[in-house]
C-alpha cells in the first residue's frame, strides 16, 4: 500500500512505515522475552542453590552470583534479538534461519560449562540454565518472525 504525497503521486512511505513497524514489533517482543528469560534463569538458579548447587567455578574459585545469571542472559538475549532483526531485514526465510542459528549458538554455548571443571551438580545446572533461556527466547523470536513475514 502506498501513501499519497502532496502532489497526489503514490510513494513508498507506507512500505517504509510497515517495514519499520515490523522491526520495532520484533524488537519489542524480543525485549519482553528477554525480561522473561532473565527472570526464568535467575529463578531456576535460585532454586538450584536451594537444593545445594554452589555454582562455584574452579578457574577463579568464585561463586557465580544470581545477578550474574540475569546479566549474562540479558546480554545474550539481546544478541539474539539483533540476529533476528538482521534476518528479518535481509533474509527471505528469517524464522527458519533464526532457529538454525540460535540452536547452533545454544549448542556452542554449552561447551564452556562442560569444560569449566565445575562439579557435576554445577555443570548440570549451568547446562540447564542455558536451555531455559533458549526455551524462552528461540520459540518467541521464531514465532514473532513468522508472524511478521506471513
Amino acid at each position: 500500500m502506498n501513501s499519497m504525497n502532496d502532489t497526489g503521486v503514490a510513494g513508498p512511505a507506507s512500505g517504509q512505515t510497515s517495514h519499520t513497524h515490523r522491526l520495532r514489533g520484533l524488537a519489542g517482543t524480543g525485549f519482553i522475552a528477554t525480561l522473561a528469560a532473565m527472570v526464568a534463569t535467575t529463578l531456576a538458579a535460585a532454586l538450584a542453590q536451594v537444593v545445594g548447587v554452589d555454582f562455584e567455578v574452579p578457574d577463579g574459585g568464585e561463586t557465580i552470583p544470581l545477578s550474574g545469571f540475569a546479566v549474562v542472559t540479558g546480554f545474550f538475549s539481546v544478541v539474539g534479538i539483533v540476529i533476528a532483526v538482521a534476518l528479518l531485514r535481509w533474509s527471505a526465510r528469517p524464522a527458519e534461519r533464526f532457529v538454525w542459528t540460535a540452536v547452533t549458538l545454544t549448542a556452542i554455548s554449552l561447551v564452556p560449562s562442560l569444560l569449566s571443571g565445575a562439579n557435576t551438580a554445577t555443570t548440570t545446572a549451568l547446562l540447564g540454565l542455558h536451555l531455559v533461556a533458549a526455551a524462552v527466547m528461540i520459540p518467541t523470536l521464531a514465532r514473532s518472525l513468522r508472524t511478521r513475514t506471513d
